[in-house]
């Protein structure tokens, strides 16, 4: 039986792991954080979590200690984890391989000497299986009764962050593929794969963005509001938009009110990443030199993301086929970007970009190959 240090230990630490898990709202970080604190909590060496995917039938982590990140998938009726999962009961194992229950599997792959298990389904607000914790090998002795209970009370509280979580991300889901969606009528008209296009700038901006050192939230804002750089271009007539010839001043005159176009088509917004798209719609095509259009902006009074997409956007566009222009190869579209810092882009951001240019090209290459 537990004594009073011991049951007063164990509610603070109930209080501080409810505190850490409450304040991430990403699934992601927030399994690394469950994993983590359950890990230490109960002296273990090893923590998974385990969720259940309901259309594929299966069981899957992207967190388990161990496994350097990889995402791993199994049926849910495999394993300990799985017969937690089906049964809802709580599976304690001094012995795994003498327990049929527990598959070698992971061992097998691993080189890992899996010894004793505590596993602890987790369930939704409506006590459907959610996932479950797995914990192996307790570092003295084995997992008692204790362990059990104050595992099934984390659980608890997991869930709810959990199920959080997955909510958050179903609503961020659903409004990022609305703004996606509302990219594509713009490029639609311009561009031959308007889905590659839209990746490209998503991919390569959010990619400067976190080399130059802005924080994790801001890069994502970027990397999902910079394919409405161009919505303005639904303002635009085919006629300009597509000609496969040089533009006449008074339709190059026409093509550069786009940026004007797409900030008065997103002023207004009350969405965080409506109004940073629209700060972006706006600015880039300015110059770092001061040359640029609509407004003639010079240097850092340029905002930062619209800077960071006015490189990314010629990139792209340089090494893109159009009706109008081959592609370049991305060598020399890179040595443009150079050549044109200072002038038409900010030279720290081409730093960045120079610095980045060999994963750029994966990117490039993993596209190209299947």
């Amino acid at each position: 039986m537990a004594n009073k240090g011991d049951l007063q230990r164990r509610q603070l630490l109930l209080v501080q792991f409810g505190r850490k898990v409450s304040s991430e709202p990403r699934l992601g970080p927030l399994l690394e954080i469950l994993a983590e604190e359950v890990r230490q909590i109960l002296s273990a060496d090893r923590c998974s979590v385990f969720l259940v995917d309901k259309d594929k039938n299966e069981l899957w982590s992207k967190v388990a200690h161990g496994l350097e990140k990889r995402e791993l998938r199994f049926p849910i009726s495999m394993g300990v984890a799985g017969f937690a999962v089906q049964s809802g009961e709580v599976i304690n194992i001094k012995d795994a391989y003498n327990d049929t229950r527990f598959s070698g599997e992971h061992d097998k792959v691993t080189g890992y000497k899996t010894q004793s298990i505590l596993a602890v389904p987790l369930k939704n607000r409506e006590g459907r299986p959610l996932g479950v914790f797995q914990v192996l090998n307790k570092k003295r002795g084995f997992f008692d009764e204790q362990d059990e209970g104050f595992l099934q009370l984390l659980s608890v509280i997991a869930s709810a962050a959990i199920e959080n979580a997955q909510l958050y991300e179903d609503l961020k889901k659903s409004h990022l593929e609305t703004i996606y969606r509302l990219a594509m009528v713009a490029e639609y008209r311009d561009q031959e794969d308007t889905a590659k296009h839209l990746r490209h700038i998503s991919k390569y901006s959010a990619l400067i963005a976190d080399r130059y050192g802005l924080p994790y939230d801001q890069v994502e804002d970027i990397r999902y509001a910079s394919p409405l750089h161009d919505i303005g271009k639904v303002a635009i007539p085919d006629s300009i938009l597509r000609k496969p010839g040089k533009l006449t001043p008074e339709e190059y005159k026409e093509m550069q009110k786009h940026p004007e176009y797409g900030a008065k088509m997103l002023e207004g917004a009350e969405s965080k990443l409506l109004k940073l798209a629209s700060r972006i719609s706006i600015a880039h095509h300015e110059k770092f030199d001061g040359t640029g259009y609509p407004n003639g902006l010079k240097g850092e009074i340029i905002p930062l993301e619209a800077r960071i997409i006015s490189v990314v956007d010629v990139f792209d566009a340089l090494t893109t086929k159009r009706v109008y222009k081959k592609a370049w190869s991305p060598e020399e579209a890179a040595a443009y970007i150079r050549e044109r810092a200072g002038k038409d882009f900010d030279p720290a951001i081409v730093d960045v970009f120079t610095k980045a240019f060999p994963d750029i090209c994966e990117m490039i290459l993993l596209e190209i190959i299947p």
